[in-house]
């Protein structure tokens, strides 16, 4: 179907043909028409499928009068805000909607001066709202509909109590949208008293990642790591890549090594100014930077078209950010690798997220790299055995067994 039989005003029809949206995606499709009728809404869609827009188009198309704040979105981290500002006034191009975004990290004045300007639809992560409404900045009395944003990840970084003050703020006679990729039970546990009979929109499993993303695993001894991401890049020559450490300071170290290899990169992270942050995430999508090293608290911010593999330099330790930092490619029905580097301490979190797949990964090494003793996932174990398997230079046996595996043959 066209956007143009969802009902929307012309305006936003206008400027959906503008950015040259063809057809809904499922999320758009499904959620759009409810949220338009003013119905509470579960949205649970994988990254990359269009899920800003499902809860946007019909913000706007609901906004007819301008008498303050009529609508809020709540997100967790900053680039996402930016991200959903962008999209929100790309969509409001025709309508004349005043759209403002307000977060950590960058001064208090330009914002404050905007919401004076007055706004209709605001943006905002949840302490820098809670600032501004301290100090008297904003007024969130006349708000019609919520957006909880990545409702799961805010849950995850601790910004819940947050979320209750702001919604405590608001009229109680309001619609509330909760969009996110994953929807666990205790995402569902802690919205139930803000939602009203709300309709469900799960256009995938939340535990299933984009169909089109080929995944692989490397064992490889965690001091090798930083050696096998180089080799990866220089001889499959990969030019847009994202990866993923386990902690700022690993991100700021790799970025130091890549350059002392001559391989142009930028690290994402909670420490770095937003300044600094934008202008990471600028140069890579200019094609500046190969590689934009990223810790999972900034992941679902990063909405860059055309990377080409995610690289899970560290597995994470919750194997839904496994789910999330994959949907970084393989957007809009492109196609993406992501590749997982497995060292022996993280055998459980690999077990975990196959658990959440409900498969094995493949296991593959890099031809002529000089591995060290590493462990090795058993090649014959299912989405629910723990890997056993002790890798030691290009054979591996069993601990327990005296199965032996030469070669890499199985996972090659």
């Amino acid at each position: 179907m066209p956007f143009s039989s969802l009902g929307l005003r012309a305006g936003l029809v206008e400027a959906i043909r503008d950015l040259e949206y063809q057809t809904p995606t499922p999320i758009q499709a499904q959620a759009i028409p409810l949220a338009m009728a003013g119905r509470d809404l579960v949205g649970c869609a994988q990254t990359g499928t269009g899920k800003t827009a499902a809860f946007i188009l019909p913000m706007l198309h609901r906004l007819s009068t301008r008498k303050g704040i009529a609508a809020l979105v709540v997100t967790p981290t900053r680039e996402l805000a930016r991200q959903i500002e962008d999209v929100a006034r790309s969509c409001a191009r025709y309508t004349k909607h005043r759209i403002t975004a307000v977060y950590g990290g960058v001064g208090y004045q330009q914002q404050v001066d905007a919401l004076r300007r007055g706004v209709d639809l605001l943006v905002a992560t949840p302490g820098r709202l809670l600032d501004l409404h301290a100090r008297g900045n904003v007024d969130l009395r006349r708000v019609e509909v919520l957006v909880l944003d990545e409702a799961d990840r805010m849950l995850d970084m601790g910004f819940w109590p947050d979320v209750k003050r702001i919604i405590g703020l608001l009229p109680e006679e309001r619609q509330n949208l909760l969009f996110s990729a994953t929807l666990s039970g205790a995402v569902m546990r802690v919205a139930q008293p803000i939602l009203r009979d709300p309709a469900r929109v799960d256009v995938a499993p939340s535990a299933t990642p984009v169909e089109t993303v080929t995944q692989a695993v490397y064992p490889v001894n965690g001091f090798q790591k930083t050696d096998l991401l180089i080799r990866l890049l220089e001889e499959h020559n990969l030019e847009r890549v994202l990866v993923f450490t386990r902690t700022k300071h690993r991100a700021d170290r790799l970025c130091r090594h890549l350059a002392n290899s001559g391989i142009r990169g930028a690290a994402i992270h909670s420490n770095r100014s937003q300044t600094q942050r934008q202008a990471a995430l600028d140069g890579f999508k200019r094609g500046h930077y190969r590689v934009l090293v990223a810790t999972d608290i900034v992941a679902r911010g990063i909405d860059v078209d055309g990377i080409s593999h995610v690289v899970n330099y560290d597995l994470p330790a919750n194997p839904d950010d496994y789910i999330h930092r994959i949907g970084r490619t393989a957007r809009a029905g492109a196609e993406g690798t992501a590749l997982s580097f497995l060292a022996a301490e993280e055998t459980k979190e690999l077990r975990d997220i196959e658990v959440l797949l409900g498969t094995p990964l493949e296991c593959k090494d890099l031809d002529g790299f000089n591995y060290l003793e590493r462990i090795l996932p058993n090649p014959e174990r299912t989405a629910t055995r723990k890997p056993r398997t002790v890798y030691r230079g290009r054979s591996a046996r069993s601990r327990g067994s005296r199965k032996v595996y030469r070669g890499a043959g199985w996972g090659s």
